[in-house]
């Protein structure tokens, strides 16, 4: 793997760390309401977000967590950019998702002969 990618994989690694860690305090439980999903929804994408990014933190060490890592980041953030077509939000408010996801699918790309 070149060292944009080992780049890109430990920005995403440790930005999804940030934002599965922000699941499991009081902050988001407007957006998920907002989004129409159950309580036990926002835990649940925490712990998706925290395990991909230990995933993709520790491929540094072993290629088939991060191509893992890079499957369930991009999944996830799949499933962000939908919500946030769904609910109509403006642009600004999913440009993170896009880009988090347009990195995902790189690194899982690059990453595919690795399962």
């Amino acid at each position: 793997m070149g060292t944009v990618a080992f780049i890109l994989q430990i920005l995403l690694g440790l930005a999804f760390l940030f934002f599965g860690f922000n699941k499991f305090g009081s902050k988001m439980n407007e957006e998920f309401t907002r989004y129409g999903y159950p309580k036990w929804f926002k835990i649940a994408t925490g712990i998706v977000e925290v395990v991909g990014g230990v995933f993709l933190l520790a491929g540094y060490w072993n290629d088939q967590l991060t191509a893992w890592g890079s499957l369930l980041a991009t999944l996830t953030m799949l499933g962000a950019v939908v919500t946030h077509l769904k609910v109509k939000d403006a642009g600004s408010k999913f440009t993170v998702p896009v880009v988090l996801l347009l990195v995902s699918v790189f690194l899982l790309y690059v990453n595919s002969g690795n399962f």
